[in-house]
């Protein structure tokens, strides 16, 4: 099933947005964070000021309150503060009613009458507000005398010069941010185009190979995460090609394995019923050499089931397994071959080898080894098999005396229905899959299994286990 690709589950769209989102949210606190955090900077040193100035007027005038009823004496004492920052300054009596004006410029000044009188009750007000590029701050506060409130002082401050300064900030950022913006599109539209083309390259050469061409190949630059994806999908490719020629060999050779037994039962049989004058001996002779094709397709035939469920990963449950008793049991099985051959079997195998695995599993792996070993021997040769421990390892060896195998044809004596000399095989009745069942046993029961020539001609085949100790064999 191919999935249709929609708009938002673009890897494009998902980044863009995304992106831009960040940038956006960036934006937004740059121009308004950062802007609120300069306004109240400037709103706390002007209400700090306004009240250090008010407190000051405040506390000369609560000294002779009533006998500063008029302008002109008002005008000298404030004159005495050396006030100054201050655009409008007001006295007002105990009604609320202006009793002092000062800096000119207040006709059209509207008074908080409700923040005076508020204050004449003994409350310190303070306002600030910024608007038209203007801060405006004010501060009332309250005038005592002789225990009682007497009235109260305003003073208020209009700052348009700290107003232009914020102005001029805020539109300089609003210009980052244009800059920031128009970057950010070009920014994503690169790295999208970037890595969504190569990004695509890969989606290509994905389709490629699932239409069958695991030689495709794909080239990515850059050191990146997709560099390195591609580099694993050309690994993949290359396995999946291995694989392809594997099981396309695998399948050939199983089918002429299975071919050959099947041809030549077909022949015997066709010759027996064909001939009807055949003698009696004739058809015994056909008989058996039916039977023995018959075994032969057996054989192969459960070697491939073995290989299957391998390959299937089906675990069994593992216990733990004297290796010296399972392989004397196995090589009971195997002297009767062995003595068809006329080679003799020695054996040199230790106590106390436990390993954690099946009995089938040790009795495939010892049978495969010694079977090979019999038969790929010469006539005057013999089999050795040792088992022993060292160094908390489970380490088992078939030796014999054949010819051995040539060095170049070693690393692939594990393969499936690899033969070194497939003339001689097919007479001894291999079919290239008993070391193949060796190594996938080995490998799926944590060991390893290595394959040597001896100097003294032959081959030695060593398998290794982690040696298994129970609690129950310790005490």
């Amino acid at each position: 099933m191919v999935r249709k690709l929609k708009f938002f589950s673009s890897i494009r769209v998902k980044f863009a947005l995304t992106y831009f989102s960040v940038i956006a949210i960036v934006l937004i606190l740059m121009n308004t964070y950062i802007l609120m955090s300069s306004r109240d900077i400037v709103f706390r040193s002007k209400e700090m000021l306004l009240l250090n100035q008010a407190s000051s007027i405040v506390t000369h005038l609560e000294e002779s309150f009533a006998m500063l009823q008029f302008d002109e004496e008002m005008d000298r004492v404030i004159e005495q503060l050396d006030i100054t920052g201050i655009s409008y300054l007001i006295v007002t009596d105990a009604q609320g009613d202006p009793i002092y004006e000062s800096m000119g410029s207040h006709t059209n000044l509207d008074l908080p009458v409700d923040d005076i009188r508020k204050s004449i009750e003994g409350w310190d007000i303070v306002r600030a507000s910024f608007f038209e590029g203007i801060f405006s701050t004010s501060v009332i506060m309250p005038i005592a005398s002789r225990g009682e409130f007497v009235g109260a002082v305003y003073v208020r401050e209009n700052d348009r010069e700290q107003g232009d300064i914020l102005i001029d900030m805020q539109r300089t950022l609003g210009y980052i941010s244009i800059v920031v913006a128009i970057f950010s599109v070009f920014a994503v539209a690169v790295i999208i185009w970037s890595v969504l083309r190569r990004v695509t390259h890969i989606v290509n050469a994905v389709k490629s190979v699932r239409e069958g061409e695991y030689s495709y190949h794909i080239s990515i630059s850059g050191n990146d995460e997709l560099a390195i994806l591609g580099d694993e999908f050309n690994s993949l490719t290359n396995r999946l090609r291995e694989t392809e020629e594997v099981r396309r060999r695998f399948v050939a050779d199983a089918s002429h394995e299975l071919r050959t037994p099947l041809a030549s039962i077909r022949l015997l049989s066709d010759s027996i019923l064909q001939n009807v004058d055949i003698e009696l001996n004739t058809v015994h002779e056909f008989i058996g050499d039916i039977g023995l094709e018959a075994e032969r397709l057996a054989r192969t035939t459960e070697r491939l089931m073995v290989l299957t469920k391998l390959d299937s990963k089906i675990p069994d449950e593992r216990v733990c397994v004297d290796m010296k008793e399972a392989i004397m049991a196995t090589m009971r099985m195997l002297r009767p071959l062995a003595k068809s051959y006329d080679l003799p079997i020695r054996s040199e195998l230790s106590e106390g080898c436990y390993v954690l695995a099946t009995v089938d599993a040790i009795h495939q792996i010892v049978f495969n080894l010694v079977e090979n070993a019999i038969k790929y021997n010469q006539p005057d040769g013999g089999v050795t098999v040792r088992l022993m421990v060292a160094e908390k390892t489970v380490v088992l060896s078939v030796d014999d005396r054949g010819l051995g195998i040539p060095q170049e044809d070693i690393p692939h004596i594990f393969d499936r229905f690899y033969r070194v000399d497939k003339a001689r095989s097919r007479v001894a009745g291999g079919s290239g899959l008993g070391l193949a069942i060796v190594s996938d046993t080995v490998r799926e029961l944590g060991g390893s299994v290595t394959a040597i020539r001896r100097e003294s001609g032959g081959m030695r085949f060593q398998v290794r286990f982690p040696l298994y100790e129970p609690d129950s064999l310790l005490i």
